[in-house]
């Protein structure tokens, strides 16, 4: 019996229009262009603006995409999973939301939150699905409005964060592409250097907790910084070694976009040269759970099927992991 494989079978993406500068931050906070791009290699990032705009509105159009492309029926989407760290509200799910606008009347839909890693997570859950047997259509957005919850009077995280959404469709593969092997980990310990403090049960909103400005998020840079390098190096390593992949092998790392030197030091570990690597860091910011697919979305052209990929990610919780997958499809 032929094990099933999941395959990603389209890519969508979308960023807002307005852009906010390295210049831009400077007038905002004691900033400046040389002292961000040394530290993480931004140069812009994107902004979700209008009122009442939230993070559906960046992952419908993501959606929207993958429909386009694909002829696709939204009714016969099965799944929308959406990972967010910003939903449109604590409750109901984002992707209900999404399910709703895009009219995936027949799709349950729910949300993950594991930050900067919760595409990776959210990507594992679904091809399980679509492993299972039981579902034909998947789709998985990363999405994140992340100027949300950005204390743009704090020069440590604002110059960082930006918003963006993507998405894939997961079907059953026809070969053997798709996604071949996956490693998550999670260490809670790391909620003590990164974390948004008010806003959950245990610190529900106040008068208190928005004057001393705790619905923001809180990050000990250095600390986070030496988590995350060896996080997104190890799981990458160790990916490549129990697989039998090498440098040669692999045609692109595709990492999370939260800082360039975290991205040069994991490639470095995997042995893959600069020309190997996804990176759009510059021209998005850390946009959280939608960086890695964002990066899909724009290389998709340059992608060739069975292309070896190697997606790695570390965010806050902490969580951190790695996947490997034969890429599907050559895009027309």
């Amino acid at each position: 019996m032929n094990t099933i494989k999941a395959a990603i079978t389209a890519v969508g993406g979308y960023v807002p229009p307005d852009k906010l500068t390295n210049d831009d931050l400077s007038k905002m906070v004691d900033t400046n262009d040389e002292w961000i791009r040394t530290r993480t290699g931004i140069v812009e990032r994107r902004i979700l603006k209008g009122e009442g705009k939230a993070t559906s509105d960046l992952g419908v159009p993501a959606v929207m995409e993958i429909i386009r492309k694909k002829n696709l029926d939204p009714k016969e989407i099965d799944c929308i999973i959406c990972a967010t760290v910003t939903p449109d509200m604590t409750f109901p799910a984002t992707a209900n939301i999404i399910a709703d606008k895009v009219g995936a009347v027949n799709a349950f839909s729910y949300d993950v939150s594991a930050a900067c890693s919760g595409f990776l997570f959210s990507l594992t859950t679904g091809a399980a699905f679509i492993e299972s047997g039981r579902y034909k259509k998947v789709i998985v957005i990363g999405a994140d409005k992340m100027s949300a919850i950005v204390d743009y009077t704090d020069r440590s995280t604002c110059i960082i964060f930006g918003d963006g959404g993507a998405a894939v469709l997961l079907e059953p593969s026809v070969d053997d592409t798709g996604i071949q092997d996956s490693l998550l980990k999670t260490d809670g310990s790391g909620a003590e250097y990164l974390r948004m403090v008010a806003g959950g049960s245990k610190k529900p909103a106040s008068i208190e907790t928005v004057t001393n400005r705790e619905h923001f998020i809180y990050q000990e840079g250095k600390t986070v910084f030496k988590f995350a390098v060896k996080g997104m190096a190890d799981v990458s390593e160790e990916i490549m070694k129990r697989n039998e992949l090498t440098a040669d092998n692999v045609a692109w790392l595709v990492p999370h976009q939260a800082n360039l030197r975290i991205i040069d030091a994991t490639a470095e570990r995997m042995g893959l040269p600069k020309e190997k690597v996804m990176i759009n860091i510059q021209r998005f910011g850390n946009t959280t759970a939608a960086t890695i697919p964002l990066c899909l979305w724009e290389w998709e052209k340059q992608l060739k099927k069975g292309d070896n990929l190697i997606l790695a990610a570390f965010g806050g919780g902490f969580t951190w992991g790695a996947i490997w997958l034969k890429w599907s499809y050559d895009t027309e």
